[in-house]
């Protein structure tokens, strides 16, 4: 069957997303420093100098521009992760500075972070589907995958479904996540009553590692 060439965008629809480009980067910023509440389309028209009606252009309402938000923070998580190095590497070395990663990249955008799980309630991910398209759905299908590995390595012990263990694990390490971001002073209830270190990193990863010891055989 004869294919047909893709057609390379048009000079004005590369300005189209250049310009989408630059407001959602503007966004992010905006909203990285005021969170939801700080964000609008006038408060982002003022920004960038634009009228509320040129950002309606690029984007059809707040909703949107929000959900291009949300999964711009699992793009980075997605391009944040290690990857592993089937030769030399340690398999439940490796998940856990996956876990680490996921909690640290939330840590650092809060605002995103809190907004990436708010809205409506959504149903969770259908694994018959082979090709997630959102970045919230591949980061929960590479969760999923880590522990599925571990555990056909002989790493992990299979105790229950993958999907269930993958469960538990995304919500201890969400459920952390909230309580740091919420109590700034968290870190001082995990190791202060043992002199151990209370900052976040340091809490992060004693998390992690309970949650790898867990799982391990």
């Amino acid at each position: 069957m004869q294919q047909i060439a893709k057609l390379a965008p048009s000079a004005t629809e590369q300005r189209h997303q250049k310009k989408r480009q630059m407001i959602l980067e503007v966004a992010d910023r905006v909203f990285g420093r005021d969170g939801e509440a700080g964000l609008s389309i006038r408060r982002l028209a003022d920004e960038i100098d634009y009228s509320p009606g040129a950002i309606y252009k690029y984007f059809n309402s707040k909703q949107e521009l929000m959900n291009e938000l949300k999964e711009m923070f699992f793009e980075r998580l997605l391009e944040e992760l290690p990857v592993f190095d089937d030769e030399t590497g340690d398999y439940p070395l490796f998940v856990r500075s996956s876990l680490e990663t996921y909690m640290r990249v939330a840590l650092e955008a809060p605002h995103h972070y809190e907004a990436a799980f708010s809205g409506e309630a959504e149903p969770m991910p259908a694994l018959l589907d082979t090709s997630p398209t959102s970045a919230k759905e591949r980061a929960f299908f590479h969760l999923f995958s880590l522990i599925g590995d571990g555990i056909e390595r002989g790493d992990f012990a299979p105790e229950g479904a993958v999907l269930q263990v993958a469960k538990s694990v995304w919500a201890a390490c969400h459920g952390l996540v909230i309580l740091m971001i919420h109590f700034q002073d968290f870190g001082r209830g995990f190791g202060a009553e043992t002199g151990a270190d209370t900052g976040p990193d340091a809490v992060i990863a004693r998390h992690a590692d309970f949650l790898i010891k867990g799982m391990s055989v």
